[in-house]
């Protein structure tokens, strides 16, 4: 009797006790009052040479605090932000038009995809492949709302190629021979 007792108990307990917290800690004060003596209007040197695009960080007074991160994107004409993946997001269309979208996951991995011009939203699911592309000739520029304070970013190619994962494994994950794996990882391995 007793033992039964005992392994119920260790049960209940284990169970109360494996229960994991996966998001955002709770911030650390209630509110956060903006430098308004501040002289930095516009940061600069931001631009990413490689993906052709500028973000700034975007910060208005009382958002630091409310659980997600703002930015501005501006992306020149021909630029891609590679294929990552983020914490759910919103796009808002500001200026110019850039094709983005999103692909679903296993098995079905459908593309959903738009032209998102002034005033167009498109939002993104938590942990699913994202990418946009300004194929137009005019600079284009949105707003993107993160559903983390500090959401990190995995580009896609850069995790796989950079990270020292060995060619071959990469040539049979994506069912083609080291050749090709030696020649897409240049791109990214310094």
């Amino acid at each position: 009797m007793v033992s039964a007792l005992l392994m119920v108990f260790t049960a209940v307990v284990a169970l109360a006790a494996g229960h994991g917290a996966a998001f955002d800690p709770n911030p650390l004060q209630d509110f956060c009052v903006a430098d308004s003596t501040s002289k930095v209007d516009h940061p600069g040197g931001t631009a990413s040479r490689r993906c052709g695009f500028t973000a700034l960080p975007v910060q208005i007074p009382g958002l630091n605090t409310l659980g997600g991160s703002h930015a501005r994107v501006d992306v020149a004409p021909g630029a891609v932000f590679p294929a990552a993946l983020p914490p759910a997001g919103v796009g808002d269309g500001l200026d110019g038009a850039v094709y983005f979208g999103f692909i679903t996951s296993y098995p079905d991995n459908k593309l959903f995809a738009k032209v998102l011009r002034r005033g167009d939203v498109f939002a993104v699911p938590e942990g699913l492949v994202h990418f946009l592309y300004n194929n137009g000739t005019a600079p284009a520029a949105l707003y993107a709302t993160l559903s983390s304070q500090n959401p990190g970013l995995v580009l896609l190619g850069d995790a796989l190629f950079g990270s020292g994962l060995a060619d071959d494994l990469l040539a049979k994950t994506f069912l083609t021979d080291r050749e090709t794996v030696d020649k897409i990882g240049l791109k990214f391995r310094s």
